[in-house]
């Protein structure tokens, strides 16, 4: 079976992967990731990031839900990332989004940038694994087939794509539960318009010795895998491998992000700090009109 998939992943760079998961792990991974989606990241509760108008982002999936690790780990992906990648890859990243409805086309065609293109003379292989959390009708996963390792990954004209046969591009509405996986330096997008919100999470695999390009490395990107312990309960020693358990290549000691509004985030800051303040005195409020 890895073998067949293995053959089409090579030939088209992308590959379908039919019922990884149960139905239950599905439904528990669905509970886990709409309880992310309930509120913004802030302060100390967690939710999801917003980076972009029309996405809702979610870092580190792996610590959600068992199902998450489960996916990353299932012996069909690895056995296929094996044959297609060899022994040294890993999972170097884990995060999900909720694409909201729009007829933006905001995410156009692209091979996905990740490596040093000015040391790397050729193209280093990453796989990323698809998972479609709700059903996708509309706003889907497009592919174009057999544009894979042609060219070094960067936006692409909405001309070349239609000029190419239109059989080659591969569109991917399917039930949620639905896997696949792609060679990231193949063209593909996400369909426009999106009808209704979609939520999906992808993971990325490649070899954490190539070189990242700039950008990645300045926002720590790639970083080690945020995990957790509940979910790692008879993890052999390549599954540790795969995760990344000891391997400090991407490690930044006392990292720190740059802040990209801090007038914002000093204005929320202090806000909050006015509220803490007033909380006592507002409690001595009530409980005196609590009292009459």
């Amino acid at each position: 079976m890895s073998d067949d998939l293995v053959k089409t992943l090579d030939r088209d760079g992308i590959v379908r992967l039919p019922d990884l998961l149960s139905a239950q792990q599905l439904a528990s991974m669905q509970e886990a990731f709409a309880a992310r989606l309930t509120r913004l990241r802030w302060s100390h509760f967690d939710g999801y990031e917003r980076t972009e108008v029309y996405r809702h982002m979610i870092q580190d999936v792996l610590v959600l839900d068992q199902g998450f690790v489960d996916l990353a780990l299932h012996p069909r992906v690895i056995g296929t990332l094996r044959g297609y990648l060899g022994d040294g890859f890993r999972l170097t990243e884990a995060k999900g989004w909720k694409s909201l409805a729009t007829n933006s086309d905001y995410h156009g065609w692209h091979g996905d940038a990740w490596y040093d293109q000015e040391v790397m003379r050729e193209i280093p292989r990453e796989v990323k694994l698809a998972f479609y959390l709700t059903d996708v009708k509309s706003g889907e996963f497009q592919y174009v087939r057999g544009s894979h390792r042609q060219q070094h990954p960067r936006n692409v004209p909405l001309e070349w794509v239609q000029s190419i046969d239109p059989s080659r591009v591969e569109s991917l509405r399917a039930p949620a539960g639905s896997a696949f996986l792609f060679d990231t330096s193949g063209i593909h997008r996400q369909a426009m318009p999106n009808l209704e919100d979609r939520q999906a999470v992808f993971y990325a695999y490649h070899d954490p010795t190539i070189p990242l390009q700039r950008e990645d490395v300045a926002y720590h990107r790639y970083h080690p895998l945020i995990l957790n312990a509940a979910f790692l309960g008879g993890l052999t020693a390549e599954d540790q491998r795969i995760l990344g358990f000891g391997d400090k290549t991407h490690y930044i000691h006392a990292f720190q992000h740059q802040e990209r509004f801090p007038w914002l985030q000093r204005a929320i800051g202090a806000a909050l700090g006015l509220r803490l303040r007033l909380e006592p005195h507002l409690e001595r409020v009530r409980a005196r009109l609590g009292r009459r």
